[in-house]
């Protein structure tokens, strides 16, 4: 009885907790959303695309003729939704993602407990990506790479759950937001077959072992290739039903003509190599070294002759620069250790981050990290853990721990002031210019 009331104890703390540090990022998010007014960065397109979507199932052009579209439509939804209850206006379009960011918290405080145990570094987690500013942004703003990433973090807290039919399903849900979803069916399938593997060596009997990993390979195979794929062509029932989506009839077969249009969606990524002014090198992306400017102007009401106002997508520079480090730091834990949760985070980060790499002549920007962010903030509560170590005894030294209060203390600090970069408040041009650490960032 005794062991029971423990057990609910701890998990109406957690739920509480978590529900805390959503509340704080809801209030954060809502916070003068509707600001600045207007189309902020690609929310031209994908705010439009998702009222196109909620009136009439598939994207169509003002003029109701068919516009051919660069993403499945998953992300282009959930912005809908927002707008379905609000309006076609800033507030709408913009709620879904403030909604999903403040969810985005609560999920990360959950996948750390599982991941270490620990109320302290759950608590970290959650409150590291509350003060980061990227994820403040990306909040705020009609994109849909916080909807990729919240994706991402539920799939992965699915496979610590041992629930891999939903990590399946929900990574379905990923892929047809961005089709960068994939790498991350690649990678947890890959996590779990190798944890198969490892469960199933201890046997003695060779040929029934090959029989086990052979079915649970196609069970694998089942979770996270067909059920994704089949739930990511199911998101296109908008298109299927609608004969105005775009080349909806290019051919006489449904099928054929579903195959062209994303084959012309591939064409058009592969080929996107245009330069932009703030299209960004992926091996700066650590380091905040070209944010991308959602949203630049210089109004009046500041109180000095010049004024600025800018959302600008920039990572907490010291929390980013820190997972650097903390990078560094659990990639060597892993060499010496093989920790299976340092392995996990370093492959979800891999995942979102190394295949950027592949293709250098791709126009790209730093805000796509965004997708990865969860997993950098876990490798910092990762170091954080190993910091935090006991003596044999299983003290802590007080000293340590101190350390780490400073060290939140400063991210806390550094986020806050460049929270008026984040939300788009109108300053002076030297408060502005004074914000700008590198030359970089302007």
């Amino acid at each position: 009885m005794t062991g029971t009331l423990v057990r609910y104890s701890a998990r109406a703390k957690d739920g509480l907790s978590a529900c805390g540090f959503m509340l704080i990022a809801l209030l954060m998010h809502l916070w003068h959303l509707s600001t600045p007014k207007g189309f902020i960065f690609d929310e031209v397109y994908y705010a439009k695309n998702a009222n196109s979507l909620i009136q009439h199932g598939v994207e169509l052009q003002k003029s109701g003729a068919a516009e051919f579209i660069v993403h499945p439509p998953v992300g282009k939804w959930i912005i809908g939704i927002g707008i379905k209850f609000f309006g076609f206006n800033e507030f709408g379009w913009r709620f879904s993602a403030a909604v999903v960011g403040a969810l985005s918290v609560g999920l990360i405080y959950f996948v750390a407990k599982k991941l270490f145990d620990n109320y302290f570094l759950s608590c970290t987690a959650a409150l590291l990506t509350l003060l980061d500013g990227l994820h403040l942004v990306h909040s705020r703003t009609a994109l849909l790479d916080i909807f990729l990433m919240f994706f991402i973090l539920l799939a992965l807290y699915f496979v610590l759950l041992s629930k891999p039919w939903w990590a399946g399903f929900t990574l379905g849900l990923a892929l047809a937001t961005k089709w960068s979803g994939i790498y991350y069916m690649v990678a947890f399938a890959a996590f779990l077959l190798y944890t198969d593997y490892r469960q199933e060596r201890a046997m003695e009997n060779e040929n029934a072992i090959r029989w086990v990993l052979a079915s649970k390979l196609w069970r694998r195979f089942l979770q996270f290739g067909l059920l994704p794929i089949l739930t990511y062509i199911a998101t296109w029932v908008g298109w299927f039903l609608n004969p105005d989506g775009w080349d909806r009839n290019w051919s006489k077969s449904i099928i054929t003509s579903f195959w062209h249009y994303h084959a012309e969606m591939w064409n058009f990524h592969t080929n996107l190599t245009q330069s932009h002014s703030y299209s960004a090198n992926p091996w700066s992306w650590l380091i905040m070294g070209r944010p991308t400017s959602f949203f630049y102007a210089s109004p009046h009401g500041c109180g000095a002759s010049n004024c600025s106002q800018e959302i600008l997508a920039l990572g907490t520079p010291l929390l980013w620069w820190s997972g650097l480090i903390a990078l560094f730091v659990t990639f060597g834990y892993w060499i010496a250790r093989r920790e299976w949760q340092t392995g996990l985070i370093l492959l979800s980060l891999a995942a979102g981050y190394a295949p950027w790499f592949l293709i250098q002549k791709r126009t790209m920007f730093t805000f796509y990290a965004i997708a990865f962010e969860p997993f950098l903030i876990l490798l910092i509560v990762y170091t954080i853990s190993k910091f935090l170590e006991g003596d044999g005894e299983g003290k802590i030294p007080r000293i340590r721990l101190y350390f780490v209060y400073a060290y939140l203390c400063a991210i806390a600090l550094n986020f806050f002031y460049f929270f008026p970069l984040y939300t788009g408040s109108v300053i002076s041009y030297s408060s502005w210019f004074g914000h700008m650490w590198l030359p970089s960032w302007i």
